[in-house]
């Protein structure tokens, strides 16, 4: 299988955790397009039904309403029943990197709101350590970006503003920019980073996703396996 079709497998197994009546986070980048696009054949079909979603970005919002996903406002229920979204980073324990598909804070927003949260992702985004493959997204304001930019390289980091193909700051749908933190040997101590990172006024929210996920759905070329925070995951080379 290539990349794609990893992520569509992926994506498929992720959806048998989906039951009639739920509501659900929708998630955000190129894996979870595929589930959106395949959780709109289940509702057309009839195999799924009273299904609502709350997407975490506008893309994915575009999505969902074209291929006939019913969508409620994040709030308009007590509670979610279960997230499904992608990582750029996969640690032991499922703590996670997301945030360069460019939406963190909604899809933090939507994970905290949820019972459940699921991953979906392809075995190229398992690693050892935390911040090892990506830099870490924090999401900030844009005023005063050097200010910022100087306190989180204090912590370690050298962190870049981020640009689109044109040269411009990539931003979020909530109209904020992004520094990309990367850290030579990764985040030694990914909790504390988080609370320090946090503190600072000017600093929206990271993609740091510790401790929330209940299982990643991960397809490898050997086939899809699911791990669990207590799972042991295989270290690449």
């Amino acid at each position: 299988m290539n990349a794609d079709e990893l992520k569509r497998a992926a994506a498929a197994e992720a959806l048998k955790s989906v039951e009639s009546g739920m509501a659900l986070g929708l998630g955000t980048g190129s894996t979870v397009r595929h589930l959106v696009d395949l959780l709109g054949e289940e509702i057309r079909s009839g195999r799924l039904s009273d299904i609502v979603g709350v997407p975490t970005s506008v893309k994915t919002e575009n999505q969902a309403v074209e291929v006939g996903i019913p969508l409620i406002e994040l709030g308009s229920r007590t509670e979610l029943d279960l997230t499904i979204d992608g990582a750029d980073e996969v640690a032991p324990g499922l703590d996670l990197i997301k945030g360069l598909g460019a939406a963190l804070l909604r899809e933090k927003m939507v994970a905290q709101a949820s019972r459940r949260l699921i991953i979906i992702s392809d075995d190229s985004k398992i690693v050892s350590k935390l911040g090892t493959r990506v830099p870490l997204p924090v999401e900030v304001v844009d005023w005063s970006l050097e200010a910022l930019k100087t306190f989180i390289e204090s912590t370690g980091a050298e962190a870049q503003l981020r640009l689109d193909s044109s040269g411009k700051a990539v931003r979020s749908d909530n109209g904020n920019v992004f520094l990309d933190a990367r850290y030579p040997v990764g985040l030694e101590d990914a909790v504390a980073l988080e609370a320090e990172l946090l503190h600072r006024a000017g600093i929206v929210d990271t993609g740091l996703f510790l401790g929330m996920a209940e299982a990643a759905v991960i397809a490898s070329p050997e086939g899809v396996y699911t791990l669990t925070p207590e799972s042991h995951i295989p270290l690449l080379s």
